[in-house]
Parts: C-alpha cells; sequence; structure tokens
C-alpha cells in the first residue's frame, strides 16, 4: 500500500442547555485532530496522502454524506491503493454499511486501515478479520431471507391475501361508457384504470 486516502468525520458541536459550549467538545468535533493522527500513521508507514476527505456536522447515521461519496468515486476511479480512518465509526454508520463499503474495496484492490481497532486489510490478519465480517454478513442476509419466507408462508396459512387489493370497477359505467362508442384504451383513460385492469375483470 503506497497511496492512501484519508477520511474524517466531525459531528455538529453540542451546546449546553445555557447556550454555552464546553472546549472539550470543540476539540471532539475537530476533524484536524484526526486528521494529524492520520497523517502521523502514513508518515510513519512511508505512505502518500493522496488526498484528505472531511464531512463536518454531519450525523454518523447517514451512508450518503458529501465527501464520503466522493471518496468512493475516487475510489472508484482508481485514485489510491488505501482508504485509512480513525475509527470505524467515522467511516461507518453500522455494521452493514462497513461491511458493504469494505466488499466494495476488497473489489477494487484498496485496502482499509481503522488505527484505533488495528485493523489493516493489507496484512494476513486483517484478511481474515474481513474474511469473518463477510461471513457474518452474509449469515445474517441468510437470516432476513429465512426470516421473510417463513413469514409469508404463515400468512398464507392464516388465508390472507398477499400483494396489493384488487381494483374496484365500476361494470356499469364501463358499458354506459362502451355503448358510446369510445374504445377500451379510452374508456381506461375516462376510469383512471389500466386496459389490463379492465381485461381482467372480464368486461373488456
Amino acid at each position: 500500500m503506497k497511496s492512501v486516502a484519508i477520511y474524517a468525520r466531525v459531528s455538529t458541536v453540542r451546546k449546553a442547555k445555557d447556550g454555552s459550549v464546553d472546549e472539550a467538545e470543540i476539540r471532539k468535533q475537530n476533524p484536524e485532530v484526526q486528521l494529524t493522527e492520520l497523517r502521523a500513521a502514513c508518515a510513519h508507514r512511508g505512505i502518500q496522502i493522496v488526498e484528505e476527505y472531511v464531512d463536518s456536522g454531519v450525523s454518523g447515521a447517514k451512508e450518503s454524506r458529501p465527501a464520503l461519496d466522493r471518496l468512493m468515486t475516487d475510489a472508484s476511479a482508481g485514485k489510491f491503493d488505501g482508504v485509512m480512518v480513525v475509527r470505524f465509526d467515522r467511516f461507518a454508520r453500522s455494521t452493514k454499511h462497513l461491511l458493504k463499503a469494505l466488499e466494495t474495496f476488497h473489489s477494487l484492490h484498496i485496502d482499509f486501515v481503522s488505527l484505533s481497532e488495528g485493523i489493516d486489510t493489507s496484512t494476513p490478519m486483517g484478511k481474515m478479520i474481513f474474511t469473518m465480517l463477510s461471513a457474518i454478513g452474509e449469515f445474517e442476509r441468510s437470516l432476513i431471507v429465512d426470516r421473510t419466507k417463513a413469514g409469508l408462508a404463515y400468512t398464507r396459512l392464516k388465508g390472507t391475501r398477499l400483494g396489493a387489493a384488487p381494483l374496484s370497477v365500476d361494470t356499469d359505467r364501463y358499458r354506459t361508457l362502451r355503448a358510446t362508442g369510445l374504445s377500451n384504451r379510452a374508456i381506461a383513460r375516462e376510469m383512471n384504470v389500466c386496459e389490463s385492469v379492465l381485461r381482467r375483470r372480464k368486461i373488456a
């Protein structure tokens, strides 16, 4: 890994009830704190920083963020070999989001480093952890599919109809309009339904 993109994210500075802001909170929400640590880590490893991506005042609950979106676009363009962050929670909003990003990086042959967690997918240990996370993610997806199938099967056993309720069609109105010489397409438009609905009701 010769070149990396470093990413930092900070939320909006929270104020106390009296409107004051604690200095520790200001420092915590200063992206330079994260960037300084990331720059030092890159210098220590002899890695070139291609670009710094910073999202300021952006909630970690958002999967889509301006700087992060730009980073992912640049990753697809092959502008760097790796991505480095201070902590997982500065980068991903959830385990699912993290795994999705890691899988994208893996497909692009881009390594991912998180300093606090000591994760580096360019190392054998990091590759093993990525494999474990992928397996967990696949297991969770399988569970969701199985639960959905079981829920649908149970619903059918109870006799509950699945899908949208069938549209009702005013047969008398249809016949009245048909008697005026209108085509089925014109009648469907007049009754605000699809022509196929009229055919399914076997009145067209």
